[in-house]
């Protein structure tokens, strides 16, 4: 099966991106989970964009911070689907700066984008991606989706009593 590999900056990034190792687990997909960092850790970026689908991996969720230029520097090394999370930092201006630095990127170097601190959303998109060619993975997403929809009628009647 293929592998989702989950990267971040630093372990402050978490908190946020563990939501999508967990979504990523109920789908039964492998989740790879690491720090790289694009300023700290520029050899080992280089590395693992360039070389991560020789190791099985399918698809890569970045989740970044502040300048948060690494969905997109993975995505200039990679060949594979890059999702970028944007994450609310410390140091960030409310989101805005993240979003903008992994949504505006140039031409011929996509970037996938959820929300801010959308990590779960990042997982369902992956899991889709592999979906698109694994039966199985895209059976669980369908019988997810109709759990969803089965909770939102329940609240419905729930209100409406």
């Amino acid at each position: 099966m293929k592998k989702v590999a989950i990267i971040m900056g630093s372990t402050s990034d978490l908190p946020v991106m563990q939501e999508a190792v967990d979504i990523l687990k109920e789908f039964n997909i492998e989740v790879e989970v690491d720090i790289v960092s694009a300023h700290r850790t520029p050899d080992k970026l280089f590395d693992y964009g360039k070389n991560a689908h020789t190791r099985g991996i399918a698809v890569i969720i970045a989740g970044a911070g502040g300048a948060a230029h690494l969905p997109g520097m993975i995505a200039s090394l990679s060949p594979l689907p890059v999702i970028g999370v944007p994450v609310k930092s410390s140091n960030s201006i409310d989101g805005w700066d993240s979003i903008l630095s992994i949504l505006q990127m140039p031409g011929g170097v996509p970037v996938a984008t959820v929300a801010l601190n959308g990590a779960k959303n990042a997982g369902i998109l992956a899991a889709q991606i592999i979906g698109a060619s694994d039966k199985a993975v895209l059976d669980r997403i369908i019988a997810y989706k109709e759990e969803l929809k089965i909770k939102v009628e329940s609240a419905s009647k729930e209100l409406n009593k």
